[in-house]
């Protein structure tokens, strides 16, 4: 009787010790909407707060998705599009616009976010991909990767959110970016620029790329945040799986950090001093202790390819959205995986 009263209280404290630390992760998982009829990758997400909705770019779908922003139940799907793959919505005039393409063409799509119907369209060059909103001066910033076999150039369409129109470009070096930040006290945009494993630093004034800062031995440059208050910007790499600390002021690293997997997107908590790095089974949490130091405080299970995500800092919640490619880009082939959208409630 000793000895199992013994091994009860020893199995007790473990579950017990799990039980707390459970307890004590930043994130917790309180809603997950399976998604079985969709396939493929899962994109980007954009939140409507007054209106209680949530969008998502299904890519391979051809569809963009939409879910009740709090309880994450899905309501409707708008139909029309080729490969959508970013998302702002505006608010003021209560439209979409979402970003649309592939090898074989480009564009981006107006859409009414009342009528779930696409209402206009501006044609831009092939490769269209990721993209991001400046409400300041309500430019939508969209990457254009080059389709020609060793392309040294692409390019960065700027369209006028307002109107609705492209009005100008910027010209960058390699085949191709991903994330973008801008950096509006110092009027600049930071490009993770993976054709050429380097930060792309761009004056906006000029349009011009003025700096270039490299990630040595890095490939795969993915998520970007940037911390305006402190002149810190965050990206992440794919190979090797690591965070990576800039000083904007010089363009010089200021420390680095092991990151999950197979990460896409990435997001600066400013209030709680955190970052969130998305990947594949896991989402890194790093507390910023001071801006020259950081803390990979936990490491919190999510899903296969959960890669792609939002923070929706009103709600004090992260989205994360589970895709269906292996990690080659081929179809999902792997049972028991599931396509699907986790919420996440941000811990104090």
């Amino acid at each position: 009787m000793k000895k199992s009263h013994a091994i009860f209280l020893t199995l007790f404290a473990v579950f017990a010790s799990k039980a707390n630390a459970q307890k004590s992760l930043p994130l917790k998982l309180i809603a997950t909407t399976p998604l079985p009829e969709l396939v493929g990758d899962l994109e980007f997400f954009a939140p409507d707060l007054k209106g209680n909705r949530l969008f998502l770019c299904a890519e391979d779908s051809k569809t963009v998705e939409v879910f009740n922003l709090r309880s994450g139940k899905r309501i409707h799907s708008i139909k029309g599009f080729g490969a959508p793959h970013d998302i702002v919505f505006l608010p003021s005039s209560n439209k979409l616009i979402v970003t649309d393409g592939n090898d074989g063409f480009g564009s981006v799509e107006l859409v009414s976010a009342e009528s779930y119907e696409i209402v206009d369209k501006i044609k831009l060059p092939n490769n269209v991909d990721e993209a991001v909103f400046d409400p300041v001066n309500q430019y939508f910033y969209v990457e254009s990767g080059s389709d020609e076999p060793g392309g040294k150039t692409h390019l960065i369409n700027i369209i006028d959110a307002k109107n609705f129109k492209l009005v100008g470009n910027i010209t960058l070096p390699g085949k191709s970016s991903n994330a973008m930040a801008v950096d509006h006290a110092a009027e600049k945009l930071y490009i993770n620029n993976g054709g050429t494993s380097e930060i792309a630093v761009v004056d906006l004034k000029t349009r011009q790329v003025i700096a270039r800062w490299p990630l040595a031995e890095a490939h795969g440059l993915n998520g970007l945040a940037l911390d305006e208050a402190n002149h810190r910007l965050f990206s992440a790499t794919r190979d090797p799986s690591k965070f990576w600390v800039f000083d904007t002021d010089n363009g010089k690293i200021v420390t680095t950090l092991p990151c999950t997997a197979y990460n896409d997107h990435m997001i600066f908590d400013a209030a709680r001093k955190r970052i969130f790095i998305t990947g594949t089974e896991t989402a890194s949490v790093i507390e910023q202790r001071d801006p020259d130091h950081y803390i990979d405080i936990a490491e919190v299970p999510t899903g296969y390819r959960a890669k792609t995500s939002i923070f929706v800092p009103e709600l004090h919640r992260l989205y994360v959205a589970l895709s269906g490619k292996d990690m080659s880009g081929k179809p999902l082939l792997k049972p028991g995986v599931q396509l699907a959208i986790q919420i996440y409630q941000v811990q104090p």
